[in-house]
């Protein structure tokens, strides 16, 4: 049990953790010999390579999937995935307001207007209930966030999208083999997202996958041709006629080289962090002043991290005392994950995309004010974020759990 008047380490009394956090390598012989095998080949073009074409056919596998598409980062893997869906000038696509401007990136490189739902308090996941309210004539498509590993509810989502004849993307850059009533996210809209740049489950520097799950050869020709300048190379076959407009995402065969060892290691990974996580949350859901993130009943979370929210008016400190506090006992953290919600970016303030320009904003001519998604605000207002690594032991996990028990137990109001 934790001595209520147990000193803080902030004050002069004992640090919890006084020993480094567990570390490992993410990067071996593994990597290191498909690299050299892809070097071999005398080519690095995805084209004429075997490393790409063989992580994406591993990662369909995986997912049980029939088609992917490789992409030269997250966000360009969402860019393909809107271009591929048609989105286009003036359209309307409702996506987070909790989420890195990766997600917002293509919607306005395709000249459509970013529109944010609020949130759920507990999952931190999108509002179903306020999508469809977000919802006009404009609107085209939904980008669904699946933050910190966890799923946002999809069968309302996906009801939402077919009555209203929208698409939907899943953004799942921090989501990889997360389960939503045992359907693994980005398989379930029409089009799924994967990062692998370097802070992500996986690795391969930077990089991107696009599952089209329609299962039809077409939307797969129009995805991997959006990818690569609208040319269409399949076999010996390639055709350059240029007939719209297209950005070059192409995934080079260094990166699908160390996808490949990446993949490998994936389950593992996610399993550990699924674990910790779990047992962060049996750790410290008793505590008073503290909100746990919500899994949701047949869901699995794979953590990218682990965010709980402060009920301050049950404590006598502030955020930023408690995560001074929390530093303190030898615990990272940080208050919050962005530091405020999208929408309040000078970007959608301003409604400059473009510089001297307030296009596309002013098709619609819609603006971005403070309170749109009061839910997401508070969350962020009251969030403290914690990592969650597969390299830490058991013993890290317990010792971060110990820290935010004593940290509550001095200030919470007795």
């Amino acid at each position: 049990m934790v001595n209520h008047v147990e000193k803080l380490a902030i004050h002069g009394g004992e640090k919890v953790k006084t020993t480094p956090f567990g570390t490992g390598k993410r990067f071996g012989f593994e990597e290191v010999t498909e690299l050299v095998e892809a070097l071999n080949q005398n080519t690095l073009f995805y084209h004429f390579g075997t490393k790409v074409k063989t992580f994406l056919n591993d990662f369909n596998a995986m997912y049980g999937i029939r088609y992917s598409v490789a992409a030269s980062s997250g966000t360009a893997a969402i860019h393909v995935a809107l271009g591929a869906a048609g989105i286009t000038v003036g359209d309307e696509v409702i996506t987070s307001p909790i989420t890195d401007q990766g997600t917002l990136v293509g919607i306005l490189y395709q000249n459509a207007i970013p529109v944010f739902a609020d949130l759920d308090p507990h999952t931190y996941n999108m509002d179903p209930r306020s999508i469809e309210a977000r919802i006009t004539p404009r609107t085209k498509a939904i980008v669904v966030v699946h933050l910190a590993g966890n799923a946002a509810d999809m069968d309302a989502i996906m009801a939402i999208a077919r009555k209203h004849k929208l698409k939907v993307i899943e953004d799942c850059a921090q989501s990889y083999l997360t389960r939503y009533k045992g359907r693994l996210i980005g398989t379930i809209g029409d089009y799924g997202c994967f990062s692998t740049n370097d802070f992500k489950h996986i690795s391969t520097g930077d990089g991107g996958i696009v599952t089209i799950n329609s299962g039809e050869e077409a939307d797969y020709h129009a995805a991997h041709a959006f990818a690569d300048k609208n040319y269409q190379r399949f076999g010996t076959n390639v055709q350059k006629d240029l007939y719209t407009l297209a950005p070059n995402y192409r995934m080079t065969e260094l990166q699908g080289a160390v996808g490949i060892a990446q993949l490998k290691k994936l389950g593992h990974i996610c399993d550990i962090r699924q674990r910790y996580g779990d047992k962060i949350t049996a750790g410290i859901s008793h505590l008073r002043g503290i909100h746990v993130p919500r899994v949701d009943e047949g869901n699995y979370c794979t953590y990218w991290f682990y965010m709980f929210r402060l009920d301050l008016d049950q404590l006598t400190c502030t955020r930023t005392e408690f995560c001074k506090a929390l530093e303190a006992e030898g615990i990272p953290n940080m208050e919050g994950y962005i530091s405020d919600v999208a929408y309040m970016q000078p970007l959608f303030q301003n409604r400059t995309a473009y510089p001297g320009s307030h296009f596309p904003f002013d098709i619609s001519g819609i603006t971005y004010e403070r309170g749109l998604c009061p839910v997401a605000e508070s969350i962020l207002q009251t969030a403290v974020r914690i990592q969650v690594n597969e390299f830490f032991t058991e013993k890290d996990i317990e010792e971060m759990i110990a820290g935010i028990a004593k940290v509550i137990a001095f200030y919470e109001k007795k």
